[in-house]
């Protein structure tokens, strides 16, 4: 799917390059042969006004190391008879060659034309008293516009392949944030997949007991319990991921009201104070008064759950787990700290992803690796952020939110 995303892509850049780089060539094609064709023209008009003689200020073409300009004037007399002037580029003295442009001239009503043959654009000019025709070559102009055409392909094939390669950068740079997307989904499947297929294993087999005759009465009761617990462990399960995607899709109902957090913290503390008692840890609250912010109790709530629960299954025993509260000027930090294998730097980075563990091979089966997941995605909701940092064995989890307005 990323490959062929990658090549439409590419092809979309190259499309639209094409059709800029054409219609910028075709656009220069045409103004430069524009803007010759006038001058030329201008150039035979100001030639008429002079009688059909060179003006003084129209620059002379060189020819076998003479000065000599394309242009020429045939004149018509009033017995029909032909007159042409002008410099030596052209034989002059052909009455046959000059007959033969008059006629094409004459044969055309525009003005202004030109004689593919001859390379001449002719340019009719009729008064009372005289009528002639002023010619020019335009070899020079053809000659320069192939020139012109040969170096726009050649631009344009080397900025063509340029822009190919452009692209191609591009479309990775482009594609690398869907790419991640994309890992991602497929890793918290097959996480998820895993997670459930544990208790799923452990309810089927616990049930195929059930049928079986040989088992007493207590292992039959045994194994009801094994299923009710793989059950609500799977439900468990199943709620955190609706949880997310919830959170992901912003379908979540937030109601945001002014939330006491000192107060919110200090009631999530208390029901956790005998468990760390049972667990031989010490439990140190540092928490500042009167501290309000903006957002959701239930799920501020849910997040400081999550922060204490966490402290509580992976900090040594017999340690201190440090839980305060501070307000600043630009906003409200709360801190988790406790002591425990120390986190690698990766790990203070990953660990708020789904299903991360830092021991991979542990699993007490009361956790999902969902819960800093679950509280990073609460922290982004209400406009905060959350960090871990680990230093001498002391793992700290920081939030901080901006103050209510």
């Amino acid at each position: 799917m990323l490959k062929k995303l990658k090549i439409k892509f590419i092809i979309v850049m190259m499309t639209i390059v094409t059709i800029l780089l054409g219609a910028g060539f075709v656009c220069i094609m045409r103004l430069t042969q524009q803007n010759m064709e006038r001058e030329s023209i201008q150039m035979m008009q100001s030639l008429t006004k002079e009688g059909g003689k060179r003006p003084p200020n129209v620059p002379p073409k060189k020819k076998d190391n003479k000065m000599v300009l394309p242009i020429f004037t045939i004149a018509v007399g009033r017995e029909h008879e032909l007159s042409a002037f002008g410099d030596d580029f052209y034989d002059l003295s052909d009455e046959a060659f000059l007959q033969s442009l008059m006629e094409y001239a004459e044969s055309d009503e525009d003005q202004v034309g030109i004689i593919k043959q001859y390379d001449l654009r002719f340019y009719k000019s009729q008064s009372p008293k005289s009528y002639h025709v002023v010619f020019a070559d335009i070899s020079a102009e053809k000659a320069m516009l192939k020139s012109l055409a040969k170096n726009a392909l050649l631009i344009g094939i080397i900025a063509y392949a340029m822009l190919f390669l452009i692209s191609i950068l591009l479309a990775e740079w482009m594609t690398k944030p869907v790419e991640t997307a994309w890992n991602e989904q497929k890793q918290f499947i097959a996480d998820a997949s895993h997670e459930l297929k544990t208790p799923l294993t452990v309810i089927m087999t616990n049930a195929e007991m059930l049928c079986d005759d040989v088992y007493s009465e207590t292992q039959r009761q045994g194994c009801n319990q094994n299923i009710l617990s793989m059950s609500k462990r799977m439900r468990g399960l199943v709620e955190n991921l609706l949880n997310l995607a919830r959170m992901d899709g912003g379908i979540a109902q937030n109601e945001f009201t002014s939330v006491d957090f000192s107060k919110l913290v200090l009631d999530c503390i208390l029901p956790f104070e005998p468990l760390f008692f049972e667990q031989n840890l010490e439990l140190q609250t540092a928490v500042s008064d009167d501290i309000s912010v903006h957002g959701d109790a239930v799920q501020l709530k849910q997040m400081v759950d999550i922060l204490l629960d966490n402290a509580l299954k992976y900090a040594d025993e017999n340690s201190t787990v440090n839980v305060t509260l501070t307000k600043a000027a630009d906003c409200c930090e709360l801190s988790v700290a406790s002591k425990g294998a120390e986190l690698s730097k990766a790990d203070c980075k990953n660990i708020f992803k789904r299903f991360y563990r830092v021991d991979k091979a542990r699993n007490d089966g009361g956790s999902y690796g969902l819960g800093l997941s679950i509280a990073d995605s609460v922290v982004r909701k209400h406009n905060g952020k959350i960090r871990a940092e680990s230093k001498d064995h002391i793992n700290t989890f920081l939030v901080s939110f901006p103050p209510k307005r």
